[in-house]
């Protein structure tokens, strides 16, 4: 991994870990890595999951390289990694952080076999005001980055990324919020959503856009009351992964 990442030390390259024949796959969120999702994805695959979690374009290297890349490209890792996984598993369920999340929604949408979906902190959309989009569209052309905030909070520790958020990057993301609003129709799997109360990256409706516009019959929301956006990285992260668990062995058939 490259110097250029916050804890470029922590294992964050893509894994693959086979297990039983249902497979999961995690996607992890703008400027991060897969060491995003590992400890969950590690936690599964004790349970006998195969997990599986992609290095996103433009991701694990440096933050031009995040300036460089479409949403379309996230969408054909995206796509490429489920086929694979659908290779060697009996059935799929998708998940991802922030903006892994929205691309786990577009595989659901996309193909109406795979499982279930697993949305934390889904950045449907961000806590920026209309403004601050055209702020970061006007200014993106000649600023190339903005530092991150929130370094060194609870779970810091255990994430890896670029420590600046790349602005072509992020409106990538507005892009990719865009072609997934459009989607969320299409979307009829059991969904599981789990948010920090604390979030200051994605708006508190983020949840609720979600909830109203899919067609999913079953709907399992969650507040963390004292999780910033990662989630899956927080101090609540044991009680995150039980309850995607529970979940998990609730809705997945058996035998």
């Amino acid at each position: 991994m490259s110097s250029t990442l916050y804890n470029p030390q922590l294992e964050g390259d893509p894994f693959l870990w086979r297990a039983g024949e249902t497979g999961i796959l995690l996607f992890h969120g703008l400027t991060a890595t897969p060491a995003e999702v590992i400890p969950l994805a590690k936690f599964l695959h004790l349970q006998g999951y195969t997990v599986a979690g992609p290095l996103l374009p433009g991701h694990g290297t440096t933050p031009d390289d995040l300036n460089r890349v479409r949403w379309q490209e996230w969408a054909d890792t995206a796509e490429s990694s489920y086929r694979h996984l659908r290779g060697i598993c009996r059935m799929v369920v998708v998940g991802g952080e922030s903006t892994g999340a929205l691309l786990a929604l577009y595989l659901a949408a996309r193909h109406p076999e795979i499982t279930a979906v697993l949305a934390y902190a889904p950045a449907i959309q961000l806590a920026l005001s209309r403004r601050d989009v055209l702020k970061t569209y006007i200014a993106a052309p000649f600023i190339h980055a903005v530092p991150k905030p929130g370094l060194g909070g609870p779970g810091s520790d255990l994430w890896q990324g670029y420590p600046v958020n790349p602005l072509r990057g992020v409106i990538q993301l507005f892009k990719l919020q865009k072609a997934i609003r459009g989607m969320l129709g299409q979307v009829r799997q059991p969904l599981l959503v789990i948010e920090g109360a604390n979030d200051k990256t994605i708006s508190l409706d983020s949840a609720e856009i979600i909830a109203q516009n899919v067609a999913s019959r079953e709907i399992e929301r969650h507040m963390m009351p004292k999780s910033g956006h990662v989630v899956l990285l927080d101090s609540e992260r044991e009680q995150v992964f039980n309850i995607t668990l529970n979940f998990l062995e609730r809705i997945l058939p058996s035998g």
